[in-house]
C-alpha cells in the first residue's frame, strides 16, 4: 500500500501524464472509456474531488437558488452573467472574459492546450422580464421559474470547478468553462453560435452541455424551425367598418389548420402554436395579429415535410379570410424565420458517449441515452464529439412559473459531471 503522500504525489502525475499511454478517450474500442474511468477511479485527486462534490452540495444548491434569482431573460442575461463571471474569478478560473455574444468563459489549463473540453449551461430562462424570480425552499423542494432549467446547470458548473480546485485536480488536456446566452426560445442558440463561430473557433475538441434535472446522456439534437408569423389589414370600426377581413380571423382559420397536422410519432415529430398577440380594442377590427410557431424533429426530412405544410397552411389561411369577404389582396401575411436550430447526433459508440456511459456505471448510476434541443445541438451539427448531461436532482414543471426542483440525492448529478469532466480531459 502506498503512503497518504505518495498517493497524492503519484495521483498528480497519472492524472496528468499517466493516461496518455493507451489508454486515451478519443481513441480505440469501447472497451477503452471503460478501463480510463476504471483507473482515474484509482487516483488520490480524483476520489476526493468526487468527495468535494458531495459534501459541497449544500454550496451547488446555495448557487442554484443565488443565480436563479437574478432575472435572466433571453436577451438580458447580463446581470446573472456578471454573477457568474464574479464566481469564475473567486475559483480561479484563468482568463475569465465575456464574449461579444455575452457568454462568459473562464480556462482551467491542462499539462497542453488540447484536447480542449468544454463544459457549458445556459445562462438564459424562458420566462420575461419582470417574472418574480424568488425561490421559495419546503424542505428538500425549491420553487422558483427556472430553478431546475437552468438553473440546476449553472449550479453544477460551479460546483464541478469548485470540486476540481478542492481535491487540486491536473488534467492532461485544457478545460474551458462557459455560461452560455440564448439557447432558450427565441434566443436561438446565438451563444454557442458565437462560441463555435468566432470566439472558440477551431479550438473546442469536446463539448458538454449540462441542462436541465435529471441523470441521462442525450447524444442526439432535435431540429427546430421556429416563426412570428403577421397577418395585416386596414382595420377598423367593428360597427362602422364591418365586412372587412380580419388579421386575427386569418389566424384562427392558420391556427386551426396547424392542429389539425398529422406528424410521425418515429421520428417523433411537434408542432406548437406558443404565443399569440394583435389588436387594438374590443371594437376594432384589427390592423395587425401575429402568432409564434414551433415546429420540432430529430429528423430533418419529417421537418422539412413539417415546415412545408405549415407554410401551406398560413398562405391558405390568407386566402379563406379575404375569400370571406370578397375582398382579394385585403389580408396579408409575413412570415419571419425567428429560430432555426440544427439536428445532429452523436453516435452512440462514439468516445464522448461510451466515456459518459462508463461513467455513470462506475458511480452506479442508470444513464440512458436520449434526444433533446440543446445546445449541443450546434456542435453536434458540425460534427463535434458533443452530449448533453442533466444536472441530477428531479425537475418538475419546466418552462412553467411552478417549476421546482427536489435535492434528495441531487450530488449524485454534481459527482457525475465531475468526473465526465475530469474524464473527458484526458488525452
Amino acid at each position: 500500500m502506498m503512503s497518504m503522500m505518495s498517493m497524492m504525489r503519484a495521483s498528480r502525475l497519472t492524472v496528468a501524464l499517466g493516461l496518455v499511454a493507451g489508454i486515451g478517450v478519443a481513441r480505440g474500442n469501447a472497451q477503452e472509456p471503460r478501463k480510463t474511468v476504471a483507473d482515474l477511479m484509482q487516483v488520490a485527486s480524483v476520489k476526493t474531488a468526487l468527495a468535494a462534490a458531495k459534501n459541497n452540495e449544500p454550496q451547488a444548491i446555495d448557487d442554484q437558488i443565488r443565480f436563479c434569482e437574478v432575472p435572466a431573460a433571453s436577451f438580458k442575461e447580463g446581470d446573472r452573467g456578471t454573477e457568474l463571471r464574479r464566481t469564475f474569478q473567486q475559483l480561479g478560473l484563468q482568463n475569465v472574459r465575456v464574449d461579444s455574444a455575452g457568454n462568459v468563459l473562464g480556462d482551467r489549463p491542462g499539462a497542453a492546450p488540447h484536447p480542449r473540453l468544454v463544459i457549458a449551461a445556459h445562462l438564459d430562462t424562458v420566462f420575461p422580464e419582470g417574472t418574480d424570480v424568488h425561490v421559495r425552499r419546503d424542505g428538500t423542494m425549491l420553487y422558483g421559474p427556472g430553478i431546475g432549467d437552468d438553473c440546476r446547470g449553472l449550479g453544477v458548473l460551479v460546483a464541478t470547478i469548485r470540486a476540481l480546485k478542492q481535491a487540486s485536480v491536473q488534467t492532461p488536456g485544457s478545460i474551458t468553462f462557459v455560461a452560455d446566452v440564448g439557447e432558450e426560445g427565441l434566443g436561438d442558440l446565438r451563444g454557442v453560435k458565437q462560441l463555435f463561430g468566432d470566439t472558440m473557433k477551431g479550438q473546442i475538441d469536446r463539448f458538454v452541455s449540462i441542462d436541465s434535472t435529471g441523470l441521462s446522456i442525450a447524444n442526439v439534437g432535435v431540429a427546430s424551425r421556429r416563426y412570428r408569423v403577421t397577418f395585416k389589414g386596414p382595420g377598423g370600426h367593428s360597427f362602422g367598418s364591418f365586412g372587412l377581413a380580419n388579421p386575427i380571423d386569418a389566424m384562427g382559420r392558420a391556427i386551426a389548420k396547424i392542429a389539425e397536422f398529422q406528424v410521425p410519432g418515429e421520428p417523433r415529430t411537434t408542432f406548437n402554436v406558443g404565443r399569440v398577440g394583435g389588436g387594438t380594442s374590443v371594437n376594432s377590427i384589427p390592423f395587425a395579429a401575429w402568432m409564434e410557431v414551433d415546429l420540432r424533429s430529430s429528423d430533418r426530412a419529417p421537418l422539412a415535410s413539417l415546415d412545408a405544410n405549415f407554410l401551406k397552411a398560413v398562405d391558405a389561411a390568407v386566402v379563406e379570410e379575404n375569400g370571406r369577404w370578397g375582398t382579394p389582396g385585403m389580408i396579408s401575411v409575413v412570415k419571419d424565420l425567428v429560430g432555426d436550430r440544427p439536428a445532429g447526433s452523436t453516435p452512440n459508440d462514439a468516445s464522448i458517449v461510451q466515456t459518459a456511459i462508463a461513467v455513470g456505471q462506475t458511480l452506479g448510476l442508470r444513464l440512458g441515452l436520449a434526444e433533446g434541443s440543446t445546445d449541443a445541438n450546434l456542435p453536434m451539427s458540425l460534427h463535434i464529439p458533443a452530449i448533453t448531461i442533466g444536472g441530477g436532482g428531479r425537475g418538475v414543471d419546466a418552462h412553467a412559473l411552478t417549476e421546482a426542483f427536489d435535492t434528495t440525492d441531487s450530488w449524485r448529478g454534481t459527482q457525475n459531471a465531475v468526473l465526465l469532466t475530469i474524464a473527458l480531459a484526458q488525452k
